[in-house]
């Protein structure tokens, strides 16, 4: 719902989703129910449909879905790498395409195996365009100067905002070590020893 209601996707799904939206021409917010209220009120609709097709097709084929578990995981990400290949390659005919699919796997791969959460990432591909566009527009709409970000109070609150949650986790520890230090200094200037 925040998707559609404010345009805001909060899972790599719903980026996914959002994603679909803007490739066909579609801006997920408060005016989509207004402009294109069929379609909302159908995607609703096909949810509820879809769950209930859900539980009438996946009740008698519960026996087969526990078979796959037991294929080995060596097998099962083979066949899905070769099915990958294929759609990509029969979408652009494209090596290139092909060889961009190959790194971003091996790219997920370690950072999945790193413990990097891959939603961020993914909202960043899907919002990074829309970013960079409202970007450039900020810069034109300033004549090219990007001081307007740190002079206008709102985009410097934003900011100022943005740099406290990045450095906020490490605050602690270094306010602990600017402390240790103080006290040391302190016991230097009186001639007291230090271990």
């Amino acid at each position: 719902m925040p998707l559609l209601t404010l345009g805001l996707p909060t899972s790599a799904t719903t980026a996914i989703m959002l994603a679909a939206f803007q490739g066909y021409g579609l801006q997920p917010g408060p005016l989509l129910f207004q402009n294109s209220g069929a379609l909302v009120w159908g995607l609703i609709a096909s949810l509820y449909i879809g769950n209930l097709m859900l539980l009438v097709l996946n009740l008698p084929l519960i026996r087969l879905w526990v078979k796959l578990l037991e294929i080995p995981r060596p097998l099962l990400y083979t066949g899905i790498l070769v099915f990958a290949s294929v759609g990509v390659w029969s979408l652009s005919n494209s090596i290139v395409d092909l060889v961009t699919m190959y790194i971003i796997g091996v790219l997920g791969y370690t950072m999945r195996r790193l413990d990097f959460p891959l939603g961020p990432v993914i909202l960043g591909v899907v919002l990074g365009p829309r970013i960079e566009q409202e970007f450039r527009r900020a810069l034109s709409i300033s004549l090219g100067d990007p001081t307007t970000f740190l002079t206008r109070p709102i985009s410097a609150g934003i900011l100022l905002v943005a740099a406290l949650a990045l450095i906020g986790p490490y605050l602690p520890a270094l306010l602990a070590r600017l402390r240790g230090r103080g006290t040391t200094a302190r016991r230097f200037a009186v001639g007291d020893e230090v271990d």
